[in-house]
């Protein structure tokens, strides 16, 4: 059963046919919210938002633990992180859908590892890749089949808000080759390489970072939600497609 996170933009998932709701309760604190269970296009699908139901927490107070072992302990076959960024990089414009293949973290001081026990075993995970293949593929399989166009590469520089960056702040990520910049991206791929589960983000760029293109002078935030709006209706579709593709839809051309 796919999961999906739902960001800023995306906190309900309109085309789930939901079966009931569960409150989970999990060794690291409460989640953000209850965990939704239903059907898209028959198959079944599990969503939790991000940021709570009414988007009250902010990116440095999610408890991303609880949310990863929440989804973990139902049984979720993958996740899919949904997310809105800014574009560094100067093909990336509002509206567009990136699927990112590379992370730089500069988040501090949130719960990062399940593995802080005083006394446990230290252990570490491969994150050379931290975004799953095979699911990168069926995302990039189902939006081909829409005819939604998605961008297929992207480094995603995970910074701490809630505030957003400083035009110098972006010209450094830029140098450190930052294309995306946003605030929830991690710890919630490392935690889910932890627990073994496969996790691919949709990253919808919100508008151009600080400092870039119509950002220039400013983050005008009026401009943003017919942007989320429009995208995320598209997002929404290729998460349909993709759940109920499950197990059905053949592969398309080459691997991402």
């Amino acid at each position: 059963m796919l999961a999906i996170i739902g960001g800023s933009g995306l906190t309900t998932l309109s085309n789930l046919d939901v079966s009931h709701r569960e409150v989970v309760r999990t060794p690291f604190g409460e989640p953000s919210g209850a965990v939704v269970f239903g059907q898209i296009c028959g198959q079944p699908a599990m969503f939790l938002p991000r940021h709570g139901y009414g988007h009250t927490i902010p990116p440095h107070m999610v408890n991303y633990r609880a949310n990863l072992w929440a989804l973990h302990h139902h049984k979720a076959t993958g996740v899919i992180s949904v997310a809105s960024v800014g574009g560094i990089r100067g093909d990336l414009q509002p509206g567009d859908i990136v699927l990112p293949d590379q992370i730089i973290d500069y988040t501090w001081g949130r719960k990062s590892t399940f593995f802080d026990g005083v006394g446990g075993p230290v252990t570490h995970i491969d994150f050379t890749e931290p975004y799953d293949a095979d699911l990168r593929r069926e995302i990039r399989n189902a939006a081909a089949l829409l005819g939604i166009k998605v961008k297929l590469d992207g480094v995603y520089a995970a910074t701490q808000g809630p505030r957003l960056e400083t035009a110098a702040e972006v010209n450094r990520l830029e140098r450190d080759g930052a294309d995306l910049v946003g605030m929830t991206g991690m710890p919630e791929a490392a935690l889910a390489r932890e627990l073994g589960l496969p996790y691919a983000a949709i990253n919808v760029v919100a508008n151009h970072a600080a400092g870039r293109g119509s950002s220039s002078n400013g983050i005008h935030f009026e401009s943003l939600e017919p942007v989320l709006q429009s995208a995320m209706g598209r997002v929404r579709a290729i998460i349909e497609k993709l759940v109920g593709c499950q197990n059905n839809c053949p592969p398309l051309g080459m691997s991402v």
